[in-house]
C-alpha cells in the first residue's frame, strides 16, 4: 500500500517536526511573509511541508549561523537560499546519522 502524504500539518505537528516552539512559530508568521499557514474557521493553523522546510531554514540561520535579527534573517533567506538549503540538508543528514549511531550503540550495549 502506498504511503499517504499529508498536505497540511497542525501547529503542534509543525512544532514537533521543526523543534520550534508554538510561540515562536506565531511570531515568525508576523515577521516572514513567506510563512502564511492556512487557518480554519476556528483559527487553527495548518502548515504545508514547504512551510515546515522554511521554518527549519529560518531556525538553521538563527541557531547555526547565529544571525538573530529578523531583517538579517530575511536578507540571508533572499541572498543565500540555495547555500542555506545545502547546509541545512547536510545538517539534517548529520543529525540522522548521529541518531542512527546512538541506536546502534544502544544495541551493542
Amino acid at each position: 500500500m502506498a504511503e499517504t502524504t499529508k498536505i497540511y500539518y497542525s501547529l503542534r505537528e509543525t512544532e514537533q517536526e521543526t523543534g520550534v516552539p508554538v510561540s515562536t512559530l506565531r511570531y515568525w508568521e508576523k515577521q516572514f511573509d513567506e510563512l502564511n499557514p492556512r487557518k480554519d474557521g476556528h483559527g487553527n493553523r495548518y502548515y504545508t511541508h514547504e512551510e515546515q522546510e522554511l521554518i527549519k531554514r529560518i531556525k538553521y540561520i538563527r541557531d547555526e549561523l547565529h544571525i538573530t535579527r529578523i531583517e538579517a534573517i530575511r536578507r540571508e533567506l533572499r541572498n543565500n537560499a540555495k547555500h542555506s538549503d545545502e547546509r541545512q540538508s547536510a545538517l539534517d543528514i548529520l543529525l540522522r546519522v548521529k541518531e542512527e549511531l546512538c541506536e546502534i550503540r544502544k544495541m551493542i550495549k
